[in-house]
């Protein structure tokens, strides 16, 4: 039941998550694409600890190319940044008994 009242918010949060849009008319061809969001994912430990002292740092390009932007930065996150790292090792060992 406390495992439930902990996960009753996430759908309502995705929800508004989905109501996030960009304008297109802001949206120019040299805007930022995949490979930017890619490096700006990749660094974005760096970018949000300056971001917190120097205002011309910001760790989201804006405007950006839209999806692809979005889809690069999620994967230099995960996968190349922040989340790719691991934060324990499991062992699993078998017993034997004789």
């Amino acid at each position: 039941m406390k495992q439930f009242r902990t996960l009753l918010p996430v759908p309502a949060l995705a929800a508004l998550s989905a109501c996030a849009h960009q304008v297109a008319s802001s949206v120019e061809p040299q805007a930022p694409g995949f490979l930017l969001g890619l490096w700006h994912g990749f660094i974005f430990p760096v970018a949000w600890v300056l971001s917190l002292f120097v205002p011309d740092i910001a760790i989201y390009a804006v405007p950006n190319n839209g999806g692809w932007y979005d889809f690069g930065y999620f994967i230099g996150i995960v996968f190349l940044g922040v989340g790719a790292r691991k934060s324990h090792v499991v062992y699993k060992t078998r017993v034997i008994r004789r």
